[in-house]
Parts: structure tokens; C-alpha cells; sequence
């Protein structure tokens, strides 16, 4: 992995972190914060709003777009922590990753910790995010990973094998729906092999979760195909009713989120949540003609990511 200080949107304290396959831009001027993701050459797929870029010091939250750290379940005060200045940066050389660390004083003092690393011969990066109580009072939190991407994409979402009955008695999955979500929405289409919710102009927000099992979403964009894995683990509590994934699309952003179980942080202690991320680039266009003929259009990039 290679390093440089670059300026980026008017970022101007920004890493650039490359390797054969990929570019990725990270700010230090705020966050913690991934602001570019792409192929060599390909688009960006994470969604930059550019009204926002390039700023700093501002009293409250700006979303800017990107990929952030977030803590669930979603609150006013403790999710929307104003990382407006200047984060802390260094590498650790026995590992090659990047640590990238904020401090959240109040309400309660927090160490966020976004640890990223390129493979070295793959088009991979894993995220290690991390959040430390350093407060003298012990709570329970969630890691919430939360990526915005880039409009006019489409994200797809894999759902277990259909079962049967009545051999099939018990539930195999979990949807946790928004009060503004209309499920009728022409944006999502929802298949026995896979949902897909599409970003588009002019259409309401849209919010639902799952207790995902499948491990993995893809979004498609143009001439890119992102792969995010992250897990499940058995009889852990999750927010939000249960949710380990969660998608929110308005008419200028599609976000793909994961979360990890809630664990309850005594004074010193850390949680960690994990995603890998796979960016392939695309030499023709995707083509839909039935479910079968996406799984296993899907499945040659699937098999790239074990």
C-alpha cells in the first residue's frame, strides 16, 4: 500500500491510499472520514456533497458525504457528534493499516477509531471501526458503519434460499421498516433470490433494515461493482429491532450501513465492527434478464471475495 499526502475537494490534509486496484482518499482535516473509493480510472462511488466540501471548524453536523463512524442507535446528541476538526493519523508498520482516531468529549467521552487497509494483490480494503469508552460511566452501544454512495446505482441485496411448508415452520429473516418507507415505492423491487432497491431523482426517502445473514451487498454503479461483507453473529441483540443492515435512498444518496451487535462498554473498554470491501471494475454493461441469470452474473465477482 503506498501513501501521500494529497489535497482532495479542498481537503487539503488527505491521504491517498493505493495499491494495483485501487485508489482510496481519506481526510484528516475531518472525521474520521473514507472520502473516495474507486478502481484506477473508474468513478468515485462514494457520493460527495459538494456544498459541504472542504469545510471545517462548523458548529454543527454536516453529512459531506463519504464514509463515516457512527454510533447506534441513531440519537441526536451521541449519533450526530460534530467531527467538524482535525483527526489524529498514523500508520501501523507491523500491519501496513491506517489508523485514523477522533475524540467525541460530550456527552460522554468516546475514542473513535477507523483502522483501513489495502490488500496488497487484490481489490479488497478492510475497515476495522472501533469505539472505546474513555468515559468514567459504563452504556451500551452499537458500531454503525454507514457508506454514501454515489447516485443512479442500484444496490442488491441477497436473501436466504426459499424454504417450504410445512416443513419450514420458523422465520429465517427479519425487516425492520421506517415510519416514511412506502413498500410499494417503484425504486425497490423485491424477488425470491434477491431485493434491489435502485437510487433515483425525485422520489421520497426510504429507510428498512434486516437481520441479514446472507454476509454481503453489492451496488452496482456504471461501470463499477462494490462488494461490502461484513457478519452475523447468532443470539447477539442488534438496534433497531434487530438490524445488522440497513439502507437509506432519497433523491440524492443511496447509504449502505452495517452495525454490530450492542454491547454493553465498561470504562475502558472497546467494541470492534469489521467490513471488507471489494471493488471490481466493469467492462459491460449489467444485464437483468431473470433472477438465475443475476446469481450467477453476481456470483463470478462473489467468488473473488473469499
Amino acid at each position: 500500500m503506498n501513501i501521500e499526502t494529497v489535497s482532495f475537494r479542498n481537503w487539503n490534509n488527505s491521504l491517498r491510499l493505493t495499491n494495483e486496484s485501487l485508489e482510496l482518499i481519506v481526510t484528516t482535516d475531518v472525521g474520521p472520514r473514507i472520502l473516495s473509493c474507486r478502481s484506477h480510472d473508474r468513478e468515485n462511488i462514494l457520493k460527495i456533497f459538494e456544498e459541504e466540501a472542504g469545510g471545517q471548524y462548523e458548529t454543527d453536523w454536516k453529512i459531506r458525504g463519504g464514509h463515516r463512524l457512527w454510533l447506534a442507535p441513531e440519537d441526536e446528541v451521541l449519533s450526530y457528534h460534530v467531527d467538524n476538526e482535525p483527526v489524529a493519523y498514523r500508520q501501523d508498520e507491523s500491519t501496513g493499516e491506517v489508523l485514523i482516531e477522533s475524540i467525541m468529549a460530550a456527552p460522554r467521552r468516546l475514542r473513535k477509531t477507523l483502522g483501513i487497509h489495502l490488500a496488497a494483490d487484490a481489490p479488497k480494503i478492510t475497515l476495522r471501526h472501533v469505539v472505546t469508552n474513555e468515559s468514567d460511566e459504563p452504556f451500551t452501544i452499537s458500531v454503525w458503519a454507514l457508506s454514501v454512495m454515489t447516485p443512479s446505482g442500484l444496490q442488491i441485496i441477497p436473501q436466504p434460499p426459499l424454504g417450504e411448508h410445512p416443513r419450514d415452520l420458523q422465520p429465517n429473516r427479519g425487516m425492520v421498516i421506517w415510519p416514511y418507507t412506502d413498500l410499494s415505492d417503484a425504486r425497490l423491487t423485491f424477488g425470491q433470490k434477491f431485493w434491489m432497491l435502485r437510487q433515483a431523482e425525485d422520489y421520497p426517502p426510504i429507510k428498512f433494515g434486516l437481520a441479514h445473514r446472507e454476509n454481503w451487498i453489492a451496488y452496482v454503479l456504471g461501470d463499477t461493482v462494490f462488494i461490502k461483507v461484513f457478519g452475523y453473529q447468532d443470539g447477539s441483540e442488534y438496534p433497531d429491532g434487530g438490524c445488522n443492515f440497513e439502507t437509506f435512498a432519497n433523491s440524492a444518496m443511496l447509504e449502505i450501513e452495517s452495525l454490530s451487535p450492542l454491547t454493553h462498554l465498561a470504562p475502558g473498554e472497546s467494541v470492534t465492527h469489521f467490513e471488507d470491501w471489494y471493488i471490481f471494475p466493469l467492462t459491460e454493461e449489467m444485464q437483468i434478464e431473470s433472477e438465475d441469470s443475476l446469481a450467477e452474473w453476481i456470483g463470478g465477482f462473489l467468488a473473488q471475495t473469499s
